[in-house]
């Protein structure tokens, strides 16, 4: 557990900066909270009341001096503030300065593909881990495909099928989304032949049978999330596909879908957890044989603070597979089944290999 190290939290205000914040609290760690709004910082330390409480140190993302006084005696920070496209660059480099692991929540395809090409390099020079899409998609997916793939060296296809129940978006998932649109030129993306192509073909809707009691569903073809970054980071499959469950396809794309709303059950975490529900199945092809793994769980949001915090304790640990330093994946810097059982509070798993 955290026996008191200080783990900095930017972003810590946002939707799933809090669940964060919550998950580093109930495991011993003492947060430092920070971001650009002092007073939302203030709040949300307020609502832990008396004791240790939370260490406020505002910082916006611009400035150099403030960051680093954030992450001052802080043993890592995780970075929760969208766009990454701003925020990643930035609280990085203050990564860097104060010596300490990085991971983030980003799920931006093309703020992931930045901090591997510009920082890759610079972080094995400084021996250090930076993590990023360490969250529901780019992380988790990234997990399971590796933990299905088990003792392959490399495969034909990666198929990830995620089951949400319902998508109701946070505002900072709106805000992502619209700031990749833009980068892109609203053209939609997708991992092919060993690359990714940039296209406007319309996206096809299919069926998938995901496991019971979900059973088929349409789904959206090639709607794809940031593992398309993670998973070819470091595994040889040459076509990454994922698929959306056509419903939340349909909130996310609504602009009146209205943002998640906690419905109580349960402590910490839970009190604030929405009724959403997911299945994620993950499909790998080599040479004709299948394997798949399946994770089922509850909120996206929520899920995203028990990967984040766990990746934190285990660098900390020096439980990284041996691949040193750098900019890594999920599935790349940690035994992936070994990380994923280590979740089964909140994500049940199964392999079929």
């Amino acid at each position: 557990m955290g026996s008191g190290q200080r783990v900095a939290v930017f972003g810590a205000y946002g939707h799933t900066g809090r669940f964060v914040v919550a998950e580093l609290v109930e495991r011993g760690y003492v947060p430092i909270v920070s971001g650009r709004d002092a007073g939302r910082l203030r709040e949300l330390a307020a609502s832990y009341g008396p004791g240790p409480g939370l260490d406020v140190r505002p910082a916006p993302v611009d400035d150099p001096a403030a960051l680093d006084r954030a992450l001052a005696g802080a043993v890592a920070v995780i970075n929760c503030a969208g766009p990454f496209a701003v925020t990643a660059a930035p609280v990085i480099e203050a990564a860097l300065r104060a010596g300490i692991p990085y991971v983030d929540v980003a799920a931006e395809i093309e703020a992931n593909l930045d901090t591997f090409a510009h920082f890759g390099e610079r972080a094995r020079a400084a021996k250090a881990v930076v993590i990023p899409a360490m969250a529901f998609f780019g992380g988790l997916s990234d997990l399971l495909v590796t933990a299905a793939m088990g003792d392959w060296t490399s495969a034909d296809e990666a198929h990830i099928a995620y089951g949400l129940s319902s998508w109701h978006p946070t505002a900072g998932t709106r805000t992502a989304g619209a700031v990749s649109r833009e980068r892109r030129d609203g053209r939609r993306v997708r991992y092919s032949g060993g690359r990714l192509e940039y296209h406007d073909d319309a996206l096809p809707t299919l069926k998938w049978s995901f496991p019971e009691p979900m059973g088929a569903r349409e789904v959206i073809g090639e709607f794809s999330m940031a593992d398309v970054v993670t998973v070819p980071s470091h595994l040889t499959i040459p076509e990454v596909r994922g698929y959306m469950a056509a419903e939340a396809a349909r909130d996310l794309a609504a602009a009146d879908t209205p943002a998640p709303v906690a419905v109580g059950g349960g402590e910490g975490n839970g009190d604030r957890r929405s009724s959403q529900t997911f299945v994620v199945d993950v499909v790998v092809r080599a040479g004709g044989v299948e394997r798949r793994a399946v994770a089922r769980g509850r909120d996206i949001y929520a899920v995203s603070a028990p990967l984040a915090v766990e990746a934190v304790g285990w660098v900390l640990a020096g439980r990284t597979r041996g691949v040193g330093a750098g900019v890594l994946s999920a599935g790349a810097v940690f035994d992936s089944v070994g990380f994923l059982g280590a979740l089964s509070a909140h994500i049940s798993v199964e392999l079929f290999r």
